[in-house]
């Protein structure tokens, strides 16, 4: 596969988003989302790898060079679905692959869940269901949630006098990645303002969601998936302490040395990410 890429955007009507476009255009159609807080470049060293395949790597909605939601709007798992089918619906892709990766992971699984003929391929890196609430707190949820919402109006985003600056405290976000991979995700997410540089992404992506599914619930949607599903689990990132919910899935697993960004960290874990999907896929 070639390592060129091309940049598009993509209108939706309801909005519009970024994303990079790899791999002949003959090849399999697969939509690839990233996880929270970073953006298209999360599949940089990952999708050249990928053979046979036509990538559209989303920048998701509140990402990266994608449009912000709209005054008012929140940034549902469900209305991230809906994007995806949208921009299935505006390629012509009446079956695609999925590549998700953390949030990007869960997304996949609640669209291929939900609408199990649209979806021909599930690759999933070191995601699968959301965080899962029981019946008895919802209530506590939503008040903190709606709490939250209140105070991000009197919040700043954080400026960064210098790049560097913005690419270190990347490096030690709530999931902390390599410098090489902060540099990657800084190329669209670090944006020029007064005093220096502060990250594209909408702050409303760092708010509680006001409500959460339960474990059945979650789990319902990867009982009515209808494709082969392929799962990397990061050994040192989060699912790996999760045994319990790993012996229930109905995928095909694979656990490889690295974080939670392996797949974007350094050049050996994008490798043997790569060689598990491209078997997976099966394309010669």
């Amino acid at each position: 596969m070639s390592a060129q890429v091309e940049e598009i955007r993509l209108t939706l009507g309801h909005i519009e988003l970024a994303a990079h476009l790899f791999g002949p255009a003959d090849g399999l159609p697969v939509i690839a989302l990233h996880g929270w807080l970073d953006n298209a470049n999360s599949f940089a060293r990952l999708a050249p790898q990928l053979k046979g395949l036509r990538i559209v790597a989303l920048d998701l909605a509140g990402h990266g060079y994608s449009e912000h939601r709209p005054v008012g709007a929140s940034y549902a798992l469900a209305d991230y679905a809906h994007d995806v089918l949208r921009v299935a619906e505006q390629l012509g892709w009446e079956r695609f692959g999925l590549l998700g990766h953390s949030l990007g992971a869960i997304i996949s699984v609640q669209l291929a869940g939900a609408l199990p003929e649209r979806v021909s391929h599930l690759a999933l890196i070191d995601g699968v269901i959301p965080p899962t609430l029981s019946e008895q707190d919802a209530a506590e949820r939503l008040g903190l949630a709606l709490q939250a919402q209140l105070r991000l109006e009197s919040k700043r985003k954080s400026v960064y006098p210098t790049l560097e600056e913005g690419v270190e405290a990347r490096m030690k976000g709530m999931v902390a990645v390599s410098r090489e991979a902060a540099e990657l995700l800084a190329q669209r997410g670090l944006m020029p303002v007064p005093g220096g540089y502060s990250w594209r992404s909408d702050s409303r992506l760092t708010l509680p969601s006001p409500t959460r599914l339960n474990q059945d619930q979650a789990m319902a949607f990867v009982k009515r998936i209808a494709c082969p599903a392929y799962l990397v689990v990061a050994a040192d990132g989060m699912l790996a302490r999760h045994t319990e919910l790993l012996e229930q899935l109905p995928f095909e697993q694979v656990t490889l040395p690295g974080g939670h960004h392996l797949h974007l960290n350094d050049a050996e874990g994008a490798a043997l990410v790569a060689d598990c999907f491209n078997r997976f896929f099966g394309i010669p």
